[in-house]
């Protein structure tokens, strides 16, 4: 195992491990705050779960109108680092001022601003990743990648339940100092990686550049893949934002027993993936996508109707083990679409497939969970996710053969020393 871990320290360079010691604390930075948000609002202002969904809403729009659009051009026109460290400064400077935050209206104009600035710089992030590592071992680079968020993830929420229990102001704190660190390792440690042009292509105005987002929304391939995985998102968010309040407020648990079921599902990912990747990495793409969304359906379904903290777990289990299965076909076709010069934009607008569904699902949830059973709310899930397996299925049979084009064209090998997994379009946080 030893030997192993060293072979793949030696796959990359330093800057590489660089921005993967710094991705992983911006990480266990927001795995503190972000699966606790909902409960925050609701007891510092006294609201339900309508008035959540509304804040999710605004976040969303900020991040995905202007904070993806504008971070993925002006990655490729700027560069990654810039917009790196001007998104972490920003969002940690907004974060502060939570702790001082009395009235809901402030809350909501000041959480829009934070999705803005948050989402510069996760395009940046992504191309980044592209910029440093060749193609031949990038889809190992992203599993990297992968196991370092799932790791933050698992000790994050479990060190946030503990501090939430004491005081929420904690975790909007250290997440600001830990946002200052990682700005600081960026611009101390890691250089500019925005390719350069050659001499035969001349360098893109900033007009032309958001002009160029017109290319990438005529990738009809691309474009119906991100729709399908919006509904995917749709259902996997409730995990992220409703299911905390529900199982809290109406299961019986505390905040801390909630750390560890989220918990539970980065520390399987962390021992596990190498395994799932292995499993599925010769399975046709969109029937894959399908079989894990079965299993999401069947893990988010059970909330609606166990009632110990047992099956809660045993639930997550399932739905981690979905995500096992999707993660890797998902992100090795998705890391692949985007021509060079043109990453920062194509990473953005993948991105929409998680900020869209964050900005309407959480404000449906809660009108759901504020008017009828609350248990409705994981049916209603299971059905979506249902649509979303016929939408995998329809992909399968409709372009079956050229996503397998994509995913054969630039899989890498699996062996021994690899780890072949992909990041994934949830980062809670991570950005």
């Amino acid at each position: 195992m030893l030997k192993n871990f060293e072979k793949t320290y030696r796959k990359f360079d330093k800057n590489f491990w660089v921005l993967v010691a710094a991705s992983f604390i911006d990480m266990l930075g927001g795995s503190l705050i972000f699966p606790f948000l909902s409960l925050f609002m609701t007891q510092r202002f006294n609201v339900g779960m309508t008035e959540v969904g509304t804040m999710f809403l605004i976040w969303g729009l900020g991040a995905g109108l202007l904070g993806n659009t504008l971070g993925g051009a002006l990655a490729d026109k700027f560069g990654r680092k810039t917009n790196l460290i001007f998104g972490l400064i920003a969002s940690a400077s907004s974060a502060l001022l939570m702790v001082f935050i009395k009235d809901i209206v402030v809350f909501y104009v000041v959480i829009g601003i934070i999705g803005i600035f948050e989402d510069i710089a996760g395009p940046a992030r992504q191309a980044m990743i592209a910029d440093l590592v060749p193609a031949d071992i990038r889809t190992d680079a992203y599993g990297v990648m992968r196991i370092v968020s799932n790791l933050a993830i698992t000790i994050g929420p479990a060190i946030g339940g503990l501090m939430a229990a004491r005081s929420f102001n904690l975790l909007f704190i250290i997440d600001f100092f830990i946002s200052l660190l990682v700005a600081a390792i960026v611009f101390l440690f890691l250089p500019e990686t925005k390719p350069q042009k050659s001499e035969h292509h001349q360098e893109e105005s900033l007009r032309e550049t958001f002009q160029g987002y017109r290319v990438v929304l005529k990738d009809k391939l691309f474009i119906a893949f991100v729709v399908v995985v919006m509904l995917e998102t749709l259902m996997y968010f409730n995990m992220n934002s409703t299911l905390s309040v529900f199982l809290v407020n109406f299961g019986g648990i505390t905040t801390q027993q909630f750390g560890y079921i989220l918990s539970l599902n980065a520390g399987m990912v962390v021992l596990f993936q190498v395994l799932f990747s292995r499993l599925v990495a010769n399975w046709k793409p969109m029937l894959t996508m399908a079989i894990g969304n079965i299993l999401y359906v069947i893990g988010f379904s059970m909330y609606g109707y166990v009632d110990n903290y047992g099956m809660y777990l045993f639930a997550m289990v399932i739905i981690t083990i979905g995500e096992m299965i999707i993660a890797p076909v998902a992100q090795s076709l998705v890391a692949h679409f985007a021509p060079e010069e043109m990453r920062g934009r194509y990473m953005a607008i993948n991105a929409m497939a998680w900020v869209i569904p964050v900005s309407v699902g959480p404000l449906g949830a809660g009108f759901i969970m504020d008017n009828f059973d609350p248990r409705l709310l994981w049916f209603v899930a299971g059905g979506i996710g249902l649509l979303d397996v016929v939408g995998f299925l329809t992909l399968h049979f409709k372009a079956g053969k050229k996503f397998e084009a994509k995913q054969n064209g630039y899989k890498t090998i699996v062996s021994n020393d690899a780890i072949p997994a992909m990041v994934e379009a949830k980062t809670i946080n991570a950005e």
